[in-house]
């Protein structure tokens, strides 16, 4: 149960995890900037959904169903003492045992082709963190271009080894999620609300950040009773409890950001005025936004979309045929009410086109740093 919990009513704001950030982070936002208008833009966004969650997620689960029917010591049409022993191995295994040679190995070409383009990523983006937003800000400020190109090389070549290191330490892929979800729990917080209240500041998500990690890590070797999901749910828990604190009471005791940045930050993204209305007071020019009760009605229909559409398109491949289109009915139906709502209100009100523009004569002081 707390398990369940964990997953239902924390886990979706309070935790970090790369794709599907609280309050949007860049693989969301990639999809945003490349679309032609808002109205494409939150279309692309919601498809994302659908597919990487109701979608994508099937041939796993297919897989996985068919290595417990076929290797499951409890049962199984040819019991496995290796299965028995790392129930991880059940997608190789069934890869290995139903696959022809041919689609054996494409199969590999596919895992490492996903496995570098994921590692490249990662690599080069972590590295153009440390240089553009540590070393070049606050170390080396004038260096030439092949100076941080050659320095970005080291940086590369520290994180690989520190990867190296922790992928050395971890028993599991599950045991490798959780920490990543462990160092990531009750950052989510920040970055919601940074959209909705104006006094977050950058040392809001910088404590987060450190909070969690050092919590995370220092629950490590705390041997909490119950399995190991158990466990993970009561870290992560403990550690979204200090995280929240350890940033709120850092938010409340820093100054917040000056009144031009966030004047520009208004204007430009043109947040809900519930939480911003002292800095909504400054532009006067600007027509409130008040559209929090609206765009929380979507939200909770666009997570049934989602939903009826993950358990309706696995009723039909289990061959429940009525329930699997009845689910898909009502994920239609659902992604029709978001259409209308969001028709119904305008896609031009809903981006701020008439204004959002910057007054002529003010900078947008800060907007790059920030």
């Amino acid at each position: 149960m707390i398990t369940f919990a964990l997953y239902l009513a924390v886990q979706w704001w309070a935790s970090w995890y790369p794709g599907a950030e609280p309050g949007g982070g860049g693989y969301v936002a990639q999809r945003m900037f490349s679309a032609k208008d808002e109205k494409n833009s939150l279309g692309a966004t919601l498809w994302f959904n659908i597919a990487h969650y109701a979608m994508r997620s099937w041939p796993w689960i297919v897989t996985g169903l068919v290595a417990v029917a076929v290797y499951s010591p409890h049962g199984g049409l040819h019991p496995s003492a290796e299965f028995a022993a790392e129930p991880e191995k059940g997608y190789v295994m069934v890869l290995r045992d139903f696959l022809p040679p041919a689609l054996r190995g494409l199969m590999i070409a596919a895992f490492l082709a996903a496995f570098m383009s994921t590692v490249g990523t990662q690599l080069n983006w972590g590295a153009s963190y440390l240089i553009n937003d540590l070393y070049r800000r606050f170390m080396v400020r004038r260096g030439s271009e092949k100076h941080y190109v050659i320095v970005s090389k080291f940086f590369i070549a520290g994180l690989v080894i520190l990867s190296g290191y922790s992928a050395a330490h971890m028993t599991s892929i599950q045991a490798a999620w959780q920490l990543l979800l462990g160092i990531g729990a009750g950052t989510g917080g920040v970055l919601l609300l940074r959209w909705y209240w104006w006094r977050i500041n950058a040392w809001s998500e910088i404590s987060s950040m450190i909070a969690a990690f050092v919590v995370s890590m220092t629950l490590q070797p705390v041997r909490f009773s119950g399995n190991s999901s158990v466990v993970f749910a009561k870290t992560a828990m403990i550690t979204t409890l200090v995280t929240t604190i350890v940033w709120l009471t850092t938010t409340l005791a820093t100054r917040p950001e000056n009144d031009q940045l966030l004047l520009n930050f208004y204007r430009r993204v043109r947040p809900t005025i519930y939480g911003w209305t002292r800095v909504a007071a400054l532009a006067p020019d600007s027509k409130p936004v008040c559209d929090l009760r609206a765009n929380t009605l979507d939200w909770l229909i666009g997570c049934a979309l989602v939903y009826c559409c993950m358990f309706g398109i696995g009723e039909l491949v289990l061959q429940a045929w009525w329930s699997g289109l009845l689910l898909l009915l009502a994920a239609a139906l659902a992604g029709y009410l978001i259409y209308w709502n969001l028709s119904r209100r305008g896609w031009e009100t809903l981006s701020g086109a008439a204004d959002t523009a910057l007054p002529v004569g003010k900078p947008e002081i800060g907007l790059e740093e920030n």
